[in-house]
């Protein structure tokens, strides 16, 4: 596109309300955060443990950085596989009860490094249509014949299954924009019966749900047999940054010899994996943000249902409230700011359209009284 189609394409998001403006933070991630020098409640982040500002994370981010320095100097296969790399490794499998773990730099290169990997040019791979964009686009770029089966519809999946099979079978665990769970168990039996590879992508549900925190797959009790691949990020549950992929001895040595996202990118910090080391054992030991978490969902949804609120059922942090037009979404986030809280407006693309929503985040960090505060705030708007 040329400079002035440019300026066009944007005129019309502007006009269509689909304009995405990034807002400046002035203070760490927390339940209440800086923005344009004031002082609101964050319903925004994914910081859903609250771990984010923990002061031993920080810690060992610090301790870190001082033994090992701030950078990895190369790729993993190169010099930069440092021992804060493996140690997490072998922690990030143990926790979820797997061979091996093996470290992306982020969710997204992940996805489409594993599916790179694994998936050849013209097999067959099945989706969720609610996927996350790097899963779909992990597809695509790995040229396989991609074909998205409606939400949650294990019968259209098996459907189509029974018509030729497939190489993969691919969904989220916890929708991030619905907050919903996938049918893992039903997901698994179909896998197992058409010998394709299930690959869960455990971005909201890894130290959420599940015994400890281990994840959406815990939460079903699926093993690794069950679900051979498993995809997870630590920005969010645990804080930090970076994903990484547990599954077979098998996998995870495929994936390091042959996953162009994995091979050709510098390792992530040494001092960053030390910090998720750290936030992990605070995710093993405090059940307690857990327990909270999921007394401040109820509590949300309790309050929501009171005030008539059109809430998706979802019984994760996320917590999107459909508003259907772009404008009201838009306006309704702007108007919770004035009044302290800070809402995200999600519109399409990220969701279908006529499904604009503000998408309402819980965090263990939260006090009741915020919850309260922002649904009164909600039945002002919605009076």
């Amino acid at each position: 596109m040329r400079v002035t189609e440019l300026s066009a394409a944007l005129a019309a998001r502007r006009a269509a309300d689909l304009y995405r403006r990034r807002q400046v933070v002035d203070s760490p991630q927390g339940a209440e955060v800086v923005v344009g020098g004031r002082r609101v409640v964050n319903f925004c982040s994914n910081d859903y443990l609250g771990l984010a500002g923990h002061p031993e994370v920080i810690a060992a981010w610090r301790r870190g950085a001082e033994t090992y320095g701030v950078g990895s100097g190369a790729s993993h296969l190169v010099c930069g596989h440092l021992r804060p790399h493996h140690a997490l490794e072998e922690e990030l499998a143990a926790f979820t009860g797997r061979d091996r773990a093996l470290l992306f730099s982020t969710g997204y290169q992940a996805n489409l490094g594993v599916l790179g990997a694994l998936v050849a040019r013209g097999e067959r791979v099945f989706e969720d249509r609610l996927n996350h964009a790097s899963l779909l686009d992990g597809a695509r770029l790995a040229a396989a014949r991609l074909r998205r089966y409606p939400h949650g519809e294990v019968a259209t999946l098996e459907r189509w299954l029974d018509e030729g099979g497939a190489t993969l079978i691919a969904t989220d665990a916890v929708f991030s924009m619905d907050g919903d769970l996938a049918p893992l168990p039903a997901l698994a039996g179909l896998a197992r019966r058409h010998d394709a590879w299930l690959y869960v992508d455990d971005a909201h549900g890894f130290g959420v749900l599940g015994e400890r925190g281990a994840g959406t797959v815990s939460h079903f009790g699926l093993d690794q047999a069950r679900v051979p691949i498993l995809m997870a990020t630590l920005g969010k549950a645990l804080g930090v940054f970076g994903a990484f992929v547990a599954g077979s001895d098998e996998l995870i040595e495929w994936l390091i010899q042959s996953a162009r996202t994995y091979i050709y990118t510098t390792a992530l910090p040494p001092a960053l994996a030390e910090a998720v080391r750290a936030a992990l054992r605070l995710v093993r030991a405090e059940d307690w943000r857990r327990r909270h978490l999921q007394a401040l969902i109820a509590r949300f949804r309790q309050g929501a249902t009171e005030l008539g609120l059109r809430l998706l059922p979802s019984p994760t942090p996320i917590q999107p409230l459909i508003v259907g037009d772009n404008e009201t979404a838009l306006r309704w986030s702007r108007q919770l700011l004035e009044r302290g809280f800070w809402v995200a407006p999600i519109r399409p693309p990220t969701v279908p359209a006529g499904s604009a929503r503000l998408r309402i985040t819980l965090s263990a960090a939260h006090r009741e009284a915020q919850v309260d505060g922002l649904l009164t705030a909600l039945g002002e708007l919605s009076a």
